[in-house]
């Protein structure tokens, strides 16, 4: 009987939290690619530096939590030794392409859809459905046998895990890990709080200071959520924090099959976003219905969906599952998968912008590179 205890206590907090998430995220406007959209379309880097300072706290206080013992980390999934170099590079940038397609990543649209956007409803089922099919249906023999098959067992080379300090600590010879982990830790956050800060669109926003400092506290707290509330002497669950994609899919097999199935901890988290965000929006006055414009505004977010459940699964996370959860753990796999999001979502927003002019998409997408200084400059206008 503990044991169900245990899932269930575990999926409450996570609920009460994700409602909290849900909240802020709603008041805030926090958006990851509405915060690559920024920095790219107008320059603003607002909504960045607020998630840079998101990633920068939960780093921070996730591995304090580590160094004291706490948690521990080594059981997460962004630190095992089998690194799925392939599966962060495509799969982030799938990720990066759809979340631009469908005007935001699998965390926004819960948000949205508790707003009252029924556009976000469809992503978000496509989403599930793409991510559950790639995680144990039709894409899964793919996701096998040719993107996991590139993976890479550290063990053979006598890496522990894929984390940067495990990297580092190997190469300079360093027999004092936990010295290693530290210092990056400490290095790595000061960083990105450092250059949160450095911009007035940071300091002179509430709202981006709430959703930094929100968000990058709420991440830990899934930590110790599953690590420690959730460690059961007979049957322990798993150690996880944030994330949306594998999820989302959980979540809609869990409504299809609830008097079979067990509530876990992302499932209670997708619940918990949407009604957040459902409740300010409603609190506020903000809740409105929101439908698709025209048929091709409805396939691109679909196909945005669909990119995002089959990126966020090869990537094992989306924009908060790698790009601040795994992030905190201090992961290379999760590096590669936060780059390579960006890249994506900032590649897609640039051939918007200039087929929008008319030009044919192998036009635009070599101008757009020209831009990003990945395709010779001459050829921009050719």
């Amino acid at each position: 009987m503990m044991e169900w205890e245990t899932v269930y206590k575990v999926a409450s907090l996570s609920f009460v939290v994700g409602i909290i998430f849900g909240a802020v995220v709603n008041k805030t406007n926090f958006c990851t690619m509405g915060a690559v959209s920024d920095w790219v379309n107008m320059g603003n880097k607002g909504r960045l530096r607020a998630w840079f300072l998101a990633i920068g706290i939960a780093i921070l206080v996730t591995q304090v939590l580590q160094f004291k013992g706490i948690i521990d980390l080594s059981e997460a999934i962004y630190l095992t030794p089998n690194f799925g170099w392939l599966g962060s590079l495509s799969g982030g940038f799938l990720f990066g392409v759809g979340m631009t397609l469908a005007s935001g990543c699998a965390n926004r649209t819960l948000v949205r859809l508790g707003g009252g956007n029924l556009k976000s409803l469809v992503v978000m089922i496509v989403i599930g459905l793409t991510a559950y099919m790639t995680m144990r249906g039709l894409l899964s023999s793919f996701r096998m046998n040719v993107i996991e098959a590139s993976n890479i067992n550290l063990a053979n080379y006598g890496l522990a895990n894929q984390g940067i300090d495990t990297f580092v600590s190997s190469g300079l010879g360093i027999d004092s890990p936990v010295l290693v982990r530290g210092i990056l830790a400490v290095t790595i956050a000061a960083g990105l709080i450092t250059f949160a800060f450095k911009g007035n669109e940071l300091r002179q926003s509430f709202d981006n200071l709430l959703a930094g400092f929100s968000i990058g506290l709420i991440i830990p707290a899934g930590w110790y959520i599953t690590g420690v509330i959730g460690l059961d002497d007979f049957e322990p669950l798993r150690l996880e924090s944030y994330t949306f994609t594998g999820p989302t899919g959980d979540s809609l097999m869990y409504l299809q099959t609830f008097s079979g199935s067990t509530i876990s901890f992302g499932i209670a988290a997708v619940f918990g976003v949407i009604l957040g965000s459902f409740l300010y929006a409603i609190m506020t006055g903000r809740f409105r219905l929101e439908t698709f414009i025209s048929r091709s505004d409805m396939i691109r977010h679909m196909l945005g969906g669909v990119l995002m459940g089959f990126g966020g699964v090869l990537a094992l996370g989306c924009t908060i599952g790698q790009g601040i959860t795994g992030m905190s753990t201090l992961a290379l796999g999760s590096l590669l998968v936060l780059i390579s999001i960006i890249f994506g979502s900032a590649l897609t927003m640039k051939i918007d912008y200039y087929q929008m002019d008319e030009n044919g998409f192998f036009s635009s997408l070599r101008h757009a590179l020209a831009d990003m200084r990945l395709f010779p400059a001459s050829k921009k206008k050719g």
